[in-house]
């Protein structure tokens, strides 16, 4: 299930990133690969996912990918995304846009995007969008965050079509989405898709892929069932979590049986809400498949949704013992576990969220969540550390400032959480600064 959102704090242009452990996970299967062939380190490279319809993709920050669920919803195979992963690692090992992005290095993905006009200006197609940015004291060029030369973009495909091509992976795909783009740069600009702009098209460019491309051993190879599944159920997800029932149930009928249908609508129908139709489509999705970690999220998901928290927690819990390596699947349990108000179940939420952050420190959505299980517990300077950490992520310095100030009044002086907070208090202050 699509857990949450970090929304950006400057950010007005309707950009969310949202997280989902199984697409995730699809997307991370995907690139692996692509990522050893580029020589990359497969954890250091993060994929973010960008709520949002524009057909878009970019770099920045280093080594983060952003991929709009535009696009995900908008490429017709595996091989086609796969294409587009490959094509922006190809960004990243070919070092474009380094100088304009030193200051992202250690941003976080939200601060990223909020730091980001072109983004703002891409999605909104005004200047408003781009000025509720600037609101926030960036004052950096649109188009250098974001814009790539021809040169550049041929590299970058002939970098993707490499490392495909070392990983046992046709290019036909990444020639397939480029084609499906060519037409666009007849467009007049504000009617061309995002990443026409942002990565130009030309006729010249499409045919020298098409030679390279042709001239892999593996141009014929297909997706692998394994693959086309991952793919259709990713789709089917995405599909019933953005899109109206109305539009789901055209594309995914109650005629159609098969998984990813059946998916979608149990998504869908949880939107409206109708949970009992919801939870009849997932019961049938959990008894066919009963080690399935996300059927079982999802039903929990469902279930907590619809109020019912005893019965959340153990399809939770199933969930988290059949795949105790996803962070956002532990992270739901512990939501559902702080939501019973039950202090022993509090306690419980505290060790997952811990772990978490150990693993991973920079979602804001699991420092909300700390905040919570912290307060509960009585342990209020932790808890307002946790609210300064979810504010410095979401990039409102002034109440990360405010927090951290907070939370070394109420901490033992020198230890660890009180040092942290003077860190954050520190940083904080030196943005507020730089933003004037």
């Amino acid at each position: 299930m699509i857990f949450g959102y970090d929304r950006p704090v400057l950010a007005k242009s309707r950009l969310t990133l949202i997280r989902d452990a199984e697409i995730e996970h699809t997307i991370q299967l995907y690139a692996t690969p692509i990522l050893q062939a580029a020589g990359l380190n497969t954890e250091a490279v993060k994929v973010h996912i960008i709520r949002n319809n524009a057909l878009n993709a970019f770099v920045a920050g280093g080594q983060r990918i952003f991929l709009f669920t535009g696009l995900l919803l908008r490429v017709d195979t595996p091989n086609q995304l796969k294409g587009v992963v490959a094509h922006e690692i190809g960004h990243i090992t070919g070092g474009h846009l380094a100088r304009t992005q030193d200051a992202l290095q250690s941003a976080s993905a939200t601060s990223i995007i909020s730091m980001i006009l072109g983004v703002a200006a891409i999605v909104a197609g005004g200047a408003q969008a781009g000025a509720a940015i600037l609101a926030g004291g960036q004052h950096v060029a649109q188009r250098s965050f974001l814009q790539y030369s021809r040169t550049q973009e041929g590299s970058a495909d002939q970098a993707g079509l490499k490392y495909l091509t070392a990983s046992g992976q046709s290019g036909k795909g990444l020639l397939e989405f480029l084609e499906i783009l060519g037409d666009q740069e007849a467009l007049m600009t504000s009617r061309q898709d995002p990443y026409v702009r942002s990565h130009p098209i030309s006729s010249d460019r499409v045919s020298s892929m098409e030679v390279r491309a042709k001239a892999s051993p593996y141009f014929d190879k297909t997706d692998s069932p394994e693959d086309i599944v991952l793919f259709d159920r990713m789709q089917a997800k995405l599909f019933g979590y953005l899109k109206s029932k109305t539009r789901t149930l055209r594309k995914y009928p109650k005629s159609d049986d098969t998984i990813p249908a059946r998916y979608a609508r149990a998504i869908s129908y949880s939107q409206v809400p109708e949970f009992e139709k919801s939870l009849a489509e997932v019961d049938s999705l959990v008894a066919e498949n009963p080690d399935d970690p996300f059927f079982h999220e999802l039903k929990g998901d469902i279930l907590f949704n619809a109020g019912n928290l005893d019965a959340a927690l153990p399809s939770y819990g199933t969930a988290v013992s059949l795949l105790p390596q996803s962070v956002l699947i532990r992270l739901g349990l512990a939501q559902v576990e702080i939501a019973t108000e039950d202090p022993e179940l509090n306690a419980q939420a505290l060790q997952h969220l811990e772990a978490i952050v150990r693993i991973d420190a920079t979602s804001a959505a699991v420092w909300r969540q700390l905040a919570i299980a912290y307060g509960r517990a009585g342990r209020l300077g932790e808890s307002a550390a946790a609210t300064a950490e979810r504010m410095y992520l979401s990039g409102d310095m002034k109440g990360a400032r405010q927090q951290a100030r907070r939370a070394q009044k109420k901490l033992p002086e020198g230890s660890a959480d009180w040092l942290r907070a003077q860190d954050i208090e520190n940083s904080a202050e030196k943005e507020i600064q730089r933003r004037q």
